[in-house]
């Protein structure tokens, strides 16, 4: 099917390539949709819910039918679309969503099943009855859902991330767009051209027209052989503009590789950018609509445009008898260019009754195609006009039913685009994207001249708002021909006419919805599915919208469209994150202590994304929990250590400083004394709490904050928020130095006898009293020591700089162990900090205020803080809140779990009945029994009460009693002795 006179491509340049284990040749510069073509083969994939067969609809970005599979193993990649897919050596692809293969497709028995496979058939079907949907529904569903699929494996395919700077961002390298580029870059101004293709020049590739006495495409490379000669331009190909965001930025995805064979080590597949750009000229085309009909879905059904881009692109005849059907002077052009390619013109279908005729060809005036004939591949189709009926055998169709300009990015922030009646479309309204602005067919312009015109006067528009002088560029000569349209979305008939192929939706899902009071064109969209797979209804929204209208009573304005959100076409999740696989997406974090706790043999668990040991075994503890209580016995008689760096450190300085912590916590810091550390509590804007901790005070303007583990990302980004948005005016700076200082909890009653071993001098309870802190030298070097304790015991935190956190680490260990103690990790921390009645991010997970957790006292009645109006809003203090408790068992061996609930002794244990749930969980060495922290409604006037405790999942019941939470040494003699 390779028409040897026409076409953009080197035939001496043939590219062997594969589909469905069959060998083919191609050449440079094909994508496998036009390789497909010229080797007749129409059949390239099955529909998703009927599995019909379907062939190539397009020629870009927007197509829905030839999905398939490039790749085997690791680097399948699935849902690629043929008609982006270039051709290269060696290419493999596989058709997708079919059975054992794609001419004998078992699941095409779904089609005999249409009639009850209608429009939100999923929601009434899968009902009733309820017993079935486990075992019956939801693995049939979970089978034939999906259209490609990912191997399995991992993919060691790399992703990039890049940034890019510009006065002028031009999306588009049509005629309006080479325009733009053109004016601005002889301006001087800073230009990024953005183009999806490979080669830049939009439709002027895919149409005979000529610019200034030359071929549209030699016209497009003498500008762009212009362009690549100045330093202020940079041209990108295999660039899409995804997304349109605050600020001027643009998302963009850039296909590195996927045009090679060959895929070295290190080199990147794509690129996501992110572009600031100052202004913005979307020059992004219009994409043409199918006309819906009976059976309008066969293999070689297409649409006129990408007929044409087929033929004078890429020298592909997509039939040997082509039959053209429309509502615009479009397809008389598409005639034509067939007739000068040698092509057999079968007639030319003009809805209109005054479309212009032609001697060259048959013209059916006033006629609609109404029918096809061809199962795997069209062979005739029936025309249907006022004299009656009659069969035309065609092997393609090439079928118009008007443009539509690409509006998507222009809706990215919310706008909605504007209805053109002239054009049978929308177009974008002015300003939805600020600093944005349309030029050419994407803003409802389609004559060539029109488009070079508009480029060059937005352009220059923007330029104006850069401060740049816009140079004198003639205006080419172009054709200039009016944009003439009937309305035409469907035609009347019985039988299925597809509005969107890729979900198969027809003309009569859109109208049972509009019966089932499915109105709201968002609704409609949902209870149908219509434009919600990777084309995201780039063919039929349009249309969809209009039949919809119909159905309703109301124009195609007052129903609206549906919400276009980024990305414009799929992106790769890879991509978005790009440098975040493998280690770079949850990066290991070591304690300088790391190498010394691996010596040791413990076992490692992630908090946050650090490693801290869980315990450190010794022989003859079979188990985790003979090395926790032995740990836990360290800390409570003799003295333990553990490296707490991983807590959030952030410093704070400045003479606002005290003002500023005032604000994000709930109690005061202003009149914390220098050489003092207090506990402080923080909540989010709503009144839930955020985070905990301690804050010291080291110097009259210099404060040093903790976090909690997990908390201090979040915590950082809060007083930037803060800081930058609610008092931008205080003289406060901080930064975060959780890397910069090693630190080590030393607690028991002998701690203060091994730091005397290594700081300079002695401590005491009058130097250093409880929640004491202050410098000191540690064997000579400068640190820091705090009097805080998370374990209830006598205990300090002694920080050092990073580099001699190793050394400390070692000494601490080995003077403890001297000393009857020795190191401890998260399983004996955590046992101690429960028994303690200390809360940790289980407890404060994100919907428990101050009050629930005993600290409504905390929130200071003398100032304003960050959430305190949100904590008095009705409900959140009012009694029968769950609120924090302690849990024993009655039984001394009794068992009790993390995440079970609570019930009233002789309740069933049913949701109704739920009094309440459990956060933490330990064994106790010190009380000899299991404890447990959660939460539980009236909680604090129900100390004494036997409650029920429940798990479900295990299978576990223990009857406990309501204690206080504090359950050991409540009067916190120990910590301050």
């Amino acid at each position: 099917m390779r028409i040897a006179s026409k076409g953009l491509l080197d035939q001496s340049k043939p590219v062997t390539f594969s589909f469905d284990g069959v060998n083919y040749t191609g050449l440079e510069g094909d994508t496998l949709a036009s390789a497909l073509l010229a080797n007749e083969v129409r059949l390239v994939g099955r529909s998703f819910k009927y599995h019909r067969p379907r062939g190539i609809l397009t020629a870009g970005s927007e197509e829905p039918n030839a999905l398939v599979t490039i790749g085997e193993g690791a680097r399948q990649d699935p849902n690629v679309r043929a008609t982006m897919q270039e051709l290269y050596e060696g290419l493999s692809a596989r058709s997708q969503n079919r059975g054992l293969s794609l001419q004998f497709d078992p699941m095409a028995i779904t089609d005999l099943a249409a009639p009850f496979l209608g429009a939100g058939f999923y929601y009434k079907t899968f009902m009733w009855p309820r017993a079935f949907w486990e075992k019956l529904y939801e693995p049939i569903i979970r089978r034939a859902a999906g259209l490609g699929a990912l191997s399995g494996e991992n993919n060691a395919d790399v992703y990039d991330k890049a940034y890019a700077f510009c006065d002028l961002l031009v999306i588009g390298s049509g005629p309006a767009g080479l325009m733009a580029a053109l004016v601005a870059g002889r301006a001087g101004a800073d230009v990024i051209l953005a183009e999806e293709d490979s080669r830049m020049g939009g439709r002027l590739l895919a149409e005979t027209h000529e610019i200034d006495g030359k071929p549209g495409h030699v016209w497009a490379d003498e500008v762009l052989a212009e362009l690549r000669l100045m330093d202020n331009v940079r041209l990108m190909t295999r660039t899409t503009i995804t997304g349109a965001y605050d600020g001027g930025t643009f998302g963009a995805l850039e296909r590195v590789r996927h045009h090679l064979g060959s895929r070295p080590a290190g080199a990147p597949i794509e690129t996501f950018w992110r572009i600031a750009s100052k202004r913005a000229v979307l020059a992004a085309g219009a994409l043409e609509r199918p006309v819906a009909f009976r059976n309008n879905d066969r293999p070689g059904i297409m649409t006129a445009g990408a007929v044409r881009a087929y033929l004078n692109r890429w020298g592909v005849a997509p039939g040997q008898r082509v039959a053209v059907f429309g509502n615009t002077n479009d397809i008389h052009r598409t005639a034509r260019d067939l007739l000068d390619a040698g092509v057999h013109v079968a007639g030319v279908i003009d809805s209109r009754h005054d479309g212009p005729t032609s001697d060259d060809y048959p013209v059916y005036r006033g006629a609609q195609v109404s029918n096809s004939a061809g199962r795997k591949a069209l062979e005739s189709i029936t025309i249907r006009s006022a004299s009656g009926e009659q069969n035309l055998q065609a092997d393609c169709l090439a079928m118009s039913g008007g443009w539509n300009p690409t509006v998507h990015l222009t809706c990215h922030m919310n706008g909605r685009p504007t209805w053109k009646r002239e054009i049978e479309s929308f177009v974008p309204t002015p300003g939805a994207i600020p600093g944005l602005e349309a030029a050419g067919a994407c803003n409802g312009v389609f004559s060539t001249a029109a488009c070079l015109r508009e480029g060059a006067e937005v352009a220059t528009r923007a330029l104006a708002d850069l401060g740049h002088k816009a140079p004198e560029v003639a205006q080419p000569q172009a054709e200039d021909d009016a944009y003439e349209i009937a309305p035409l979305w469907a035609v009347p008939g019985k039988g299925r006419a597809w509005l969107d192929f890729q979900n198969d939706v027809t003309v009569k899902d859109v109208k049972q919805a509009a019966v089932e009071n499915f109105r709201s064109v968002e609704h409609m969209k949902r209870y149908t599915t219509q434009g919600m797979a990777t084309d995201q209804g780039k063919n039929s929204n349009v249309a969809a919208l209009a039949i919809l209208a119909d159905a309703t009573g109301r124009g195609i304005p007052e129903t609206g469209t549906t919400t276009f959100r980024p990305p414009y076409s799929p992106v790769a999740i890879a991509a978005f994150g790009a440098g975040g696989t493998g280690k770079s997406f949850a990066a290991e974090r070591f304690t300088t202590s790391h190498k010394a706790t691996v010596e040791r043999g413990a076992p490692l668990i992630e908090a946050g994304l650090w490693y801290r040991p869980s315990y450190f075994p010794k022989a003859g503890e079979p188990t985790w929990l003979e090395s926790c209580n032995r740990e836990v016995g360290y800390v409570r008689n003799a003295v333990g250590v553990a490296d707490v760096s991983t807590l959030g450190k952030i410093d704070i300085q400045g003479k606002d400083a005290g003002q500023f912590l005032d604000l994000v916590y709930t109690n005061m810091f202003s009149t914390l004394k220098v050489g003092r550390t207090r506990y402080g509590l923080m909540l989010r804007e709503d009144g839930f709490v955020m985070d905990d901790g301690t804050t010291a005070r080291l110097g009259e303007n210099h404060y040093v904050m903790t976090t909690t583990t997990a908390g201090a990302g979040d915590v950082m980004k809060h007083l930037e928020f803060v800081n930058q948005a609610l008092c931008r005016d205080l003289d406060v700076q901080f930064t975060s130095v959780t890397e910069q200082w090693a630190q080590f909890a030393v607690a028991g009653p002998k701690s203060r006898a091994v730091l005397d071993t290594l700081l300079d001098k002695p401590l005491t309870d009058e130097d250093w009293p409880f929640m004491a802190c202050g410098p000191v030298k540690v064997l000579g070097i400068d640190a820091r020591l705090f009097r805080i304790s998370f374990s209830g015991e006598h205990a300090y935190e002694v920080a050092v700089p990073a580099r001699y956190g190793d050394s400390l680490f070692r000494l601490l260990a080995k003077k403890a162990e001297e000393m009857g103690g020795g190191v401890y990790g998260m399983e004996a921390l955590n046992v101690l900090r429960i028994e303690k009645g200390f809360i940790t991010h289980s407890e404060i997970h994100g919907r428990t205020t101050a009050y629930d957790i005993g600290m409504g006292r905390m929130v200071s009645a003398k100032k304003d803080c960050i959430g305190k109006t949100m904590t008095q809003r009705p409900g959140l203090e009012e009694p029968g809140r769950e609120v924090l408790v302690g849990l024993k068992p009655v039984e001394k061996d009794g068992q009790v779990l993390a995440g079970a609930h609570l019930y009233k002794k002789g309740d069933e244990p049913i949701r109704t009945n739920d009094q309440g749930y459990l956060t933490s969980v330990c064994h106790s060495p010190t009380l000899g029994c299991m404890l447990a922290l959660g939460f539980m409604a009236d909680g604090r006037e129900r100390h004494g009460e036997i409650v029920k405790m429940v798990d479900g999942l295990r299978g576990v019941e223990t009857l406990c009693e309501v204690v206080d939470p504090v359950f050991f040494d409540q009067q916190g003699e120990r910590v301050r002795g």
